[in-house]
């Protein structure tokens, strides 16, 4: 049985995307390549400017010294909407110590799709929109929920591709590890 190449680019797709959260271990900050800028571990994260549900403009390059949570997530997506509830609960844990969550909606139709999502979940978190997929382009998101996690030296250190339960003693102990981080 031969399959055509669309055939098989859909499978991987799909079972990328129902794949389990893939999780690398952190480097330090000595192994990041210094003022070099790439969407992978160990490199800068990329900076971007997006507007926020308030039509503000949040950018990265404001948050430096903070650890940066990026989700990158749509409306539509089944596995977002599951763990967004524990990234709240993570969000009201440890903003005060320094951690930021940026949620990245690809959804084309822009506050109008995202705002009664928002709000019917009762998410307190910034969500920032990205209709036109330049972030996501820059992040190389491939996917939907993909996470990634930036140290206070704006070095990325994680990436999780998939749904995952923030709240979960594990990933709440990654979050005080990197927060603990100089």
């Amino acid at each position: 049985m031969r399959l055509s190449v669309s055939a098989v680019v859909v499978s991987a797709a799909f079972a990328l995307f129902l794949s389990g959260c893939q999780k690398a271990s952190a480097p330090s900050v000595a192994t990041a390549i210094a003022n070099e800028e790439a969407p992978k571990i160990g490199y800068l994260a990329p900076n971007f400017r997006l507007t926020n549900l308030q039509g503000q403009e949040v950018s990265m390059a404001s948050l430096e010294g903070k650890v940066v949570f990026i989700n990158f997530w749509a409306t539509w997506c089944g596995p977002c909407r599951a763990e967004m509830p524990s990234m709240e609960a993570l969000y009201h844990e440890f903003k005060g110590q320094g951690l930021e969550i940026l949620a990245v909606s690809s959804d084309m139709d822009g506050a109008p799709a995202v705002q009664p999502f928002i709000r019917k979940l009762g998410l307190s978190y910034p969500v920032l929109l990205d209709p036109d997929f330049r972030v996501d382009d820059k992040y190389l998101i491939q996917s939907v929920p993909t996470t990634v996690l930036v140290d206070k030296n704006g070095v990325i250190t994680h990436r999780f591709v998939g749904a995952r339960n923030w709240s979960n003693p594990e990933s709440r102990d990654l979050i005080a590890k990197l927060l603990k981080t100089k």
